[in-house]
């Protein structure tokens, strides 16, 4: 084998090894995974009170607990442990609690997280109600809210039982999906 051969063999590794460096050099890019944190907080609050106003100027709902979130990305709150008000059209209020809380940015929608209590006290000549269910959805501008989840409805002298539920606070009307069973205490007679 003579030297043009090893110069020719040469010169034919190093256009292969130079045309793979420019192949490399020049193939698509892919994007870089985006980071996937935990959520930037725009702020925190501690010890909150926050009342959020309807479209009428009127309060629509009272959220207040020891912690609240708002995500900067979607301006959606995060709250612990809240405890809320939600006001009928007819100024009816309902209280409650529940393990957490998620409200949309503009207020209309809000979800309240994990065993969920709501009260109406019997103000006014309505009668006393207390509600024990979980995940309950809440739109407190139009006064609706529902859950798929068993829920529980106490009255004074009765029970009802059932799974999912759907109620309406400006029309006064709660309404048990499936499942219903119902526990009535008797009248007490006068002798």
């Amino acid at each position: 084998m003579d030297r043009r051969y090893w110069i020719l063999l040469a010169a034919l590794l190093a256009l292969a090894a130079g045309t793979e460096w420019i192949v490399w050099l020049l193939r698509e890019q892919g994007e870089e995974p985006a980071f996937a944190g935990p959520p930037r907080s725009e702020y925190v609050l501690a010890d909150y009170t926050l009342d959020a106003l309807g479209n009428d100027g009127r309060r629509s709902f009272r959220l207040s607990g020891p912690r609240l979130v708002r995500r900067g990305e979607d301006g959606s709150l995060h709250a612990v442990a809240p405890r809320y008000l939600l006001i009928g059209a007819d100024g009816a209020t309902w209280h409650g609690t529940s393990e957490a809380a998620w409200v949309d940015r503009n207020g209309s929608l809000m979800k309240l997280q994990g065993m969920v209590e709501l009260q109406r006290d019997g103000e006014g000549g309505i009668g006393a109600i207390d509600i024990e269910t979980r995940d309950l959805l809440t739109r407190p501008r139009d006064g609706t809210f529902e859950t798929p989840a068993p829920a529980t409805i106490r009255r004074p002298g009765s029970i009802l039982q059932g799974t999912g539920m759907r109620g309406d606070l400006d029309a006064k009307v709660l309404e048990l999906l499936s499942d219903v069973q119902s526990t009535i205490e008797p009248a007490r007679v006068a002798r």
